[in-house]
């Protein structure tokens, strides 16, 4: 398993500059100029301006030539710059990471936790109320879009009834808590503040709520499919007949095998929230790397749109290998032979 890793690692640094190399080309054929990302309306008739710009940032040189010094530049771990903060695109994205990750973390644990949870009990008490119920609430969650879900809720939750707060990582007038990890919820505990930690999570529930409820949808119905099929298997019937409790019978027996199945989703859905939270980090105004690519693209920010790209496939490149690793953990048979091919 050591030696699969350590390939799967050495790997992704290669297919990670075919995905770069694929962003900047088509970041460079679309018709749209990038220069209105740097230039006033105003100035974009004076060429003089237009010229010191474009000499600026490398757009006077041929496509050949920016891509051979963007790539030199990705080799030293350099992502760039932006157009529109000015700022390096890697500090962009790295102050903006935590505040996805704590919400993507946040969102999978309900999602996957919830889904587990209703798969099963759909899958114990087939065809009765429990399972018609379990099965609706998965529909629901899986098939209404994400942005109406997140309005629909912001309004009854935050407006109407006042239970929870409105959008944004924390109140208005609130200090954020201080720590080096970037995470709210996190820092606040490590500081002792139980105030700014209970109000931090408060944000958390709503966005939160509303990325995983899509993901206890897939995962509910999935879990339930390989249940149902798992409990039809003879060694479940040995385990019941020699008197084991039926606790131990889902949990021990028919879960570890019915969950092989479902790791993949769940990989893939870690991995997608992280740049796949656009709608959501839109509508509850949450700053991170959503939010930062909807304004990338919005002003054609070339260097942010190909580095935000780039996290997002570091993050199903790394998904995918935490996925056929735990493959191996929930089922020691599954080898690694056949993946090194």
């Amino acid at each position: 398993m050591t030696r699969y890793i350590v390939r799967r690692l050495l790997a992704m640094p290669l297919l990670l500059l075919g995905v770069a190399t694929a962003a900047f080309f088509l970041s460079h054929v679309t018709k749209a100029d990038p220069l209105s990302a740097i230039v006033s309306e105003r100035q974009m008739n004076n060429p003089e301006i237009v010229a010191a710009a474009k000499a600026r940032w490398g757009l006077d040189r041929s496509v050949p030539e920016q891509y051979a010094i963007y790539i030199g530049n990705l080799l030293q771990g350099d992502l760039g710059t932006s157009f529109r903060t000015r700022m390096p695109v890697a500090n962009d994205i790295m102050a903006r990471l935590p505040a996805t990750l704590e919400l993507v973390l946040f969102a999978m644990v309900f999602g996957v936790f919830g889904g587990v949870a209703l798969g099963i009990a759909a899958a114990r008490w087939r065809d009765t109320m429990i399972d018609h119920a379990a099965r609706l609430v998965a529909l629901i969650g899986s098939s209404m879009p994400v942005f109406w879900t997140g309005l629909i809720l912001l309004y009854v939750f935050s407006v109407a009834l006042g239970w929870l707060p409105g959008p944004g990582r924390i109140d208005a007038r609130a200090v954020p808590p201080a720590g080096a990890t970037g995470f709210y919820t996190l820092d606040a505990l490590l500081a002792g503040d139980i105030d700014a930690f209970l109000k931090a999570l408060s944000h958390l529930v709503l966005p939160a709520f509303v990325l995983g409820w899509a993901v206890m949808g897939v995962i509910s119905r999935l879990v339930r499919g390989s249940m149902l099929d798992v409990l039809e298997q003879d060694y479940i019937r040995t385990a019941r007949a020699k008197g084991a409790g039926e606790r131990r019978v889902l949990v021990v027996h028919a879960l570890r095998n019915a969950m092989i199945p479902t790791l993949t989703i769940i990989g893939h859905s870690f991995a997608y929230l992280i740049t796949g939270a656009v709608l959501t980090e839109t509508i509850f105004a949450w700053p991170g790397v959503g939010s930062y690519a909807v304004d990338s693209a919005r002003t054609l920010d070339h260097p942010a749109i190909i580095g935000v790209t780039l996290v997002g496939a570091a993050a199903f490149l790394l998904s995918n290998l935490a996925t056929d690793v735990a493959y191996a953990v929930f089922n020691p048979r599954i080898g690694f032979g056949g993946a090194d091919g």
